[in-house]
């Protein structure tokens, strides 16, 4: 409710934003008009850990992350000063109409272009970019129906999670920062057979189709954004540990270097090529690990990449790894430990997943203070 940034703010006014002091946030129940809002873009592929990271997000700028209270079924989130809208909202027909439609006699997937409503969800990223409150469409995700509209006001900062964040030009144009998450088709089959096997009673092969189903739109609509983002984070199998079950993994934090916003973070020594495998016996890892950093290219954009291989066994003991990252964008020494830590129930917390996507936040958050001071 996703992770090589793209010079996003085009057009934007810095000088032209309030303060954060002076942003009106949520107080219980009602919400006050802002004068603009920072907008930030997520994409991926369903089950990628969306959710997971809108979690770490929100929680880097406090406050419970809930449902809007329209008491009934919605997919937009709140906290104290974010907005969380999902994209799935934005679907031009229903699940059935999906499955039996005139216009796609043999059905159509949430995936494809075609299946989007793009002139209502550029006119809603305008409308909240400033200030606005919006009348948006809610997609069912239990029904599978569309249900009536909800209202949603603006907020400081307002972020666009799904499918399609950066397909429609005028939807990206407005975008402040666009994040990709990318998984690949080792790790997302990986995750889909432990799910699917153990919870629905598929197997190997009904998995295998259900990939293969999605591919052709994933690849045409969903997957080129990744060439468009400011920041991308990149889960592949685990080198360290090559056991091929999707359990461990290595992250790669892609960051574009021509984005003005975005100062990139690096491991040890800005603009070095660094392998680094932490001193044992200051980490607990039965499995190990391996950080990096270096520079190279990415779609014909120049990028820093950070990057961690393998699990830590003792939480606590991230706060190692951090001594060694620099220009992470805390505020003090230990904040990226301290939150890792505060939401270890989420997955990928022991691994690069938890790391990457706490360090993407806090980029996050040091864009939205640059936008705003």
């Amino acid at each position: 409710m996703i992770y090589t940034v793209m010079l996003a703010p085009l057009g934007f006014a810095p000088t032209s934003r309030l303060p954060a002091s002076r942003f009106l946030a949520r107080q219980e129940s009602q919400v006050q008009m802002i004068d603009s809002a920072v907008i930030i873009g997520v994409a991926a592929d369903s089950g990628c850990g969306k959710s997971t990271f809108m979690r770490r997000l929100t929680s880097i700028f406090g406050g419970e992350s809930k449902c809007l209270p329209i008491g009934r079924e919605t997919n937009t989130l709140i906290s104290d000063v974010t907005t969380v809208i999902c994209l799935d909202d934005y679907h031009k027909w229903d699940r059935t109409g999906r499955k039996s439609n005139p216009e796609w006699p043999d059905g159509i997937t949430a995936l494809n272009e075609a299946c989007q409503d793009w002139d209502k969800m550029a006119a809603d990223v305008t409308d909240l970019k400033a200030g606005k409150t919006v009348s948006k469409p809610i997609y069912n995700h239990i029904t599978g129906e569309l249900d009536p509209v909800e209202e949603v006001p603006a907020t400081p900062i307002v972020i666009f999670e799904g499918l399609h964040p950066l397909y429609d030009d005028r939807v990206r144009e407005a975008l402040d920062l666009s994040i990709y998450l990318d998984i690949t088709d080792e790790v997302k089959f990986a995750w889909k057979a432990q799910r699917d096997i153990a919870e629905r009673g598929a197997t190997m092969e009904d998995v295998q189709a259900a990939i293969d189903a999605r591919k052709p739109d994933f690849s045409a609509y969903v997957e080129p954004q990744k060439q468009k983002a400011d920041i991308v984070i990149q889960v592949l199998m685990s080198e360290v540990v090559p056991d091929g079950s999707g359990k461990y993994l290595k992250v790669k934090f892609i960051q574009r270097k021509d984005n003005k916003l975005l100062s990139p973070a690096y491991l040890m020594d800005e603009g070095s090529a660094v392998s680094w495998t932490p001193n044992a016996a200051k980490l607990a890892s039965e499995v190990g690990v391996k950080l990096a950093n270096y520079d190279e290219d990415w779609y014909g954009n120049p990028v820093s990449v950070v990057e961690m291989d393998g699990a830590i066994d003792k939480l606590e003991e991230i706060i190692y790894l951090e001594s060694q990252l620099c220009n992470t964008g805390t505020k003090y020494y230990g904040e990226l430990s301290e939150q890792i830590t505060k939401n270890k129930d989420s997955p990928g917390s022991d691994n690069g997943t938890g790391l990457m996507q706490t360090l993407c936040s806090f980029k996050i958050r040091e864009v939205y203070e640059k936008l705003t001071a």
